[in-house]
């Protein structure tokens, strides 16, 4: 090919090429060209928060991870409640991770679950067979900015004998507020063991045959978790004041040759968190009751020297 051949292909070329970029410089009617002045902002990012008032088919856990919850209807069986959610304050919320259970965080979470599962039952929950638990956000969600916490309650077929979860149906809201409920502590047939220990106590109907009843909760106060005998001697002391008051008996030193005492404090994890609610029931081994003793006095409640 020529030198003019060579010349005039390469005049076409750099005249289509102009010919394209200019009209890579037009926009077709009604584009403006600017690709961003009609979209929305976008929002800063934010984590996962549970919500309360609602049931799980999933068991309690310390750690809730946004992959394993799941709300359900109450109405359908369910194994726990979230009664509410809070958010951890300073200085927990400045921390690199959740609140250790030995922690003031963990510890200012747990009282704020035990003020409001009260609030959310209707009574206070030490009275029945009921369970409260604190979750908070996994490590991960620690991480990325989640400083939630739930407050879960859940239904337990014992408190006296290491009882199970209970899988309901049905809300706990006001459930104490029911005349009579079910969940309520009441009077138990206390069976002993080959060596005069109490082996179990199964709850009972106050109207049939027991030996003891449950007459309310102290608080322990500042007092360590009980191991020793003194310690537990302290403890039954609490509960002793507690039957004088129910019985309407002097607390004075007849009061323990009328009734034995049981004493029976949450478990030693929920201590580390500040639970301090001790579950007192008054026992009469030697006698079979069929009313409550409740209000009874002296006469229903006497002194018994052997």
């Amino acid at each position: 090919m020529g030198e003019f051949g060579r010349r005039r292909r390469w005049g076409l070329a750099a005249a289509l090429s102009l010919v394209l970029l200019a009209a890579g410089c037009g926009n077709p009617g009604g584009v403006d060209g600017n690709l961003t002045n009609g979209w929305a902002a976008i929002g800063v990012p934010t984590g996962f928060t549970p919500a309360a008032g609602t049931c799980h088919l999933a068991n309690f856990s310390t750690f809730g991870p946004r992959a394993s919850y799941e709300e359900v209807d109450c109405d359908i069986k369910h194994r726990t409640e979230t009664v509410y959610v809070g958010t951890y304050p300073s200085p927990a919320s400045a921390a690199p991770t959740p609140p250790a259970d030995d922690s003031a965080g963990a510890r200012a979470a747990y009282a704020v679950c035990d003020q409001k599962t009260s609030a959310y039952v209707g009574g206070p929950w030490r009275v029945a067979r009921l369970w409260v638990g604190v979750t908070q956000p996994t490590r991960a969600a620690w991480a990325g900015g989640a400083r939630w916490f739930r407050c879960e309650v859940v239904e337990s077929s014992s408190v006296e004998d290491d009882g199970g979860l209970v899988q309901r149906l049905g809300s706990l809201r006001n459930a104490l507020k029911e005349r009579g409920s079910s969940l309520l502590l009441t009077c138990y047939a206390v069976q002993l063991d080959a060596q005069g220990k109490i082996d179990t106590m199964p709850a009972a109907p106050c109207t049939s045959r027991h030996n003891a009843e449950f007459v309310g909760v102290w608080n322990a106060g500042k007092r360590a978790y009980p191991k020793t005998d003194e310690q537990w001697n302290d403890f039954h002391d609490g509960c002793r004041r507690l039957i004088a008051s129910y019985v309407g008996v002097p607390d004075d030193a007849d009061l323990q040759y009328r009734a034995g005492v049981i004493s029976l404090p949450a478990g030693d994890d929920v201590w580390a968190l500040g639970e301090r609610g001790v579950r007192c029931y008054l026992w009469v081994d030697t006698a079979t009751l069929t009313s409550s003793l409740r209000g009874k006095g002296k006469k229903a409640l006497p002194v018994q020297y052997q």
